[in-house]
Formats: C-alpha cells, structure tokens, sequence
C-alpha cells in the first residue's frame, strides 16, 4: 500500500503550479535539491513518472496530471474534513466548509445568485467560492476530475469523467433571438459564440437549411445579445441566455423540433456534507423555477 503524506501532495502541486523544482522551492521555503528528491522518491514509490523535465522546468505527465487530481481532492478533502469535524463536535444538524464550485457563465449569472443566496440563510457556515469556466473541451466537469472544483455545473451529453458522478437538473430549450419588429428575422446574419454548438445541438443545427455559417463570434451569450440588440443579426440561444434580455429584442420559438440541452452537477461519489448542501439549494431553486 502507497500512502503519501500531505506535505509530498503539495510540493507535488507547487512543483505543477509554478513550472519547475526552484519555483516550488521558493513557494515551500525548501531548496531546489529538496523538492527534487521528494518528487523522485514519490515518483519511485508510484512507479510512474510524475513530471517531464527539461531546460524549460517541469511538465506533468498525463500520469501527473491524474496524480495532480486526486492530490487536489486529497488536500481539499482534509481542509472539509477539519471544519467538518469542528461542526459535528458542537451539533450533528451543522453543515460547515468550503465548496468550490466551477460553473459556465450563463448558469453563473442565472441561477447560481439565488442558490447562493438561500445557502448563506440556511447554511452560514459553508464557504462557496465560484469559477467562471467556458463550456468547451473538458468544460467544467474537467476541473472537478482536476481536483480544482468540488462540484461543477455542466450541460450533460455523455458520461462524465472517470471516478465521477453527474445528474440532471433542468432541460433547456432553445430559441430564436432577433432585432424585435424585424419582418424577416431567419435571413439575418447568424451571431454565435465557441460555447453554443455542443453534441446536443449539432445534428439539429446540420439539418437547419436556414441557418447561415455564423458571420460574427462573440466571446460569451452576453456580447452575443448585446451584438443582435444593436442590430447586427440573430443567434441561436439557450433558455438561461435568454432569462435577462436588453432592450429591443424579441424571442420567436422554434418549434416542435427545437433543440434542447441538458444541465445538471458533476461531482465525486463523497462529496461532503457542504456539498451536498449546494445540491439540495440547486434542485429547491429549480423546483422554484419551474412553479414560478
């Protein structure tokens, strides 16, 4: 059995997060020479090869970078465990501790504000913090497998990242957003940004004779609205994109074959107590939602 020690974890991660042995050193207060070896020898007891190293400094190796993960969660899951600890000694209802949650920007800006909100009242003690993160290649979902997140908000389409869970919380339809009063708004120009094509709408999108190649990329939903209310085209959007519209524009359904995604939470099989909180405040204000 390999057991590493906390301190191995994080000259591990220092050595990762500044790019080589020196850099790690000065962040630890240890010598060059020190990390070194500490690395060489967690890498002997692994029997896998951490880091590539070079002139440049040192680069995790996919091995590293799973390794770099479960360190992540390890070192996290100790600071949980030590508020959670001090939590239950006092009252066995008490939920305490950090939650780091990576979410994409629309759910960030829609529906995390009042979760966030309703778990303050009802659990002060536990300590949200968020990253913005674009949902493209490994998404959200990636920096939960990383480590980096506890919890991620995440359109679901295929099987989450190994040693993780996902569930659904809301499906959200789209819709066509266009210059309001225009008479023809399909043979506008099409506005789009990198995050809005996934594998839940490219096959509705190939079969669309109407759509365009989009002339213009926006950086996020957000520039996307801004661009058509000034008149500069339409845009294919999601549900939550739409919740807060400027002035100007109009929403025009598209009918009984529109697409949909799915949006629901990637996290791992023990999430804490805390993380479970945030859970439970995520599905009361979807309940919310869909009543309202």
């Amino acid at each position: 059995m390999t057991d590493l020690a906390p301190r191995e974890l994080r000259i591990l991660l220092a050595v990762a997060e500044t790019g080589g042995f020196t850099a790690a050193g000065t962040r630890l207060g240890l010598t060059q020479s020190a990390v070194s070896r500490a690395v060489a020898a967690t890498e002997r007891r692994l029997g896998v090869a951490l880091f590539e190293r070079d002139r440049a400094g040192a680069r995790a190796t996919p091995a590293g970078e799973r390794v770099l993960g479960h360190a992540r969660r390890a070192l996290h899951a100790l600071e949980a465990l030590a508020a959670d600890a001090r939590a239950s000694a006092e009252t066995a209802d008490r939920v305490a501790g950090p939650v780091r949650i990576a979410a994409f920007r629309s759910i960030a800006v829609q529906l995390l504000p009042p979760v966030l909100a309703r778990l303050r009242v009802r659990y002060p003690e536990v300590e949200p913090s968020v990253t913005v993160v674009a949902d493209i290649g490994a998404g959200t979902a990636g920096e939960v497998a990383a480590g980096r997140a506890d919890l991620a908000l995440a359109t679901l389409g295929s099987d989450p990242p190994p040693g993780l869970v996902a569930r659904p919380l809301l499906e959200e339809t789209y819709a066509l957003v266009h210059p309001a009063g225009h008479p023809e708004p399909r043979t506008l120009p099409l506005v789009d940004w990198a995050e809005n094509c996934g594998s839940y709408t490219r096959e509705w999108w190939a079969l669309q004779d109407w759509l365009p190649t989009a002339t213009v990329r926006a950086e996020d939903d957000g520039t996307v609205l801004s661009l058509v209310a000034r008149g500069l085209g339409m845009a294919v959007m999601p549900e939550l994109s739409l919740s807060s519209l400027p002035a100007g524009l109009a929403v025009t359904d598209l009918g009984p074959d529109r697409p949909t995604r799915t949006i629901g939470y990637v996290t791992t099989p023990d999430a804490g107590p805390a993380v479970r909180a945030v859970v439970r405040e995520l599905r009361a204000a979807h309940r919310t939602r869909v009543s309202a």
